[in-house]
């Protein structure tokens, strides 16, 4: 997984999902960040925030990003300025 920030300038953040909890009334997602630093990153989840996720995985282009089983096998190719 990869992140950017404007704060961070052109800085790009390797990490990865370590797990998700819930919290009362939210999910909580914790990332762990890999390169260049080591940070453990959270960020809750609302219902309402959820409910948009879900519409938009359930978009025809992200459906057959899912369903391109190949892609488990390579190394992802960077995104690009994003």
């Amino acid at each position: 997984m990869l992140f950017r920030s404007t704060g961070l300038g052109k800085t790009e953040l390797v990490a990865e999902i370590d797990h998700i909890e819930r919290r009362g009334d939210y999910l909580v997602l914790h990332v762990n960040t890999l390169e260049p630093v080591r940070w453990k990153i959270r960020g809750a989840i609302s219902y309402n925030d959820l409910m948009t996720l879900l519409k938009a995985a359930l978009k025809a282009s992200v459906i057959a990003f899912l369903l391109s089983p190949f892609r488990a096998f390579r190394q992802a190719n960077h995104p690009g300025d994003f």
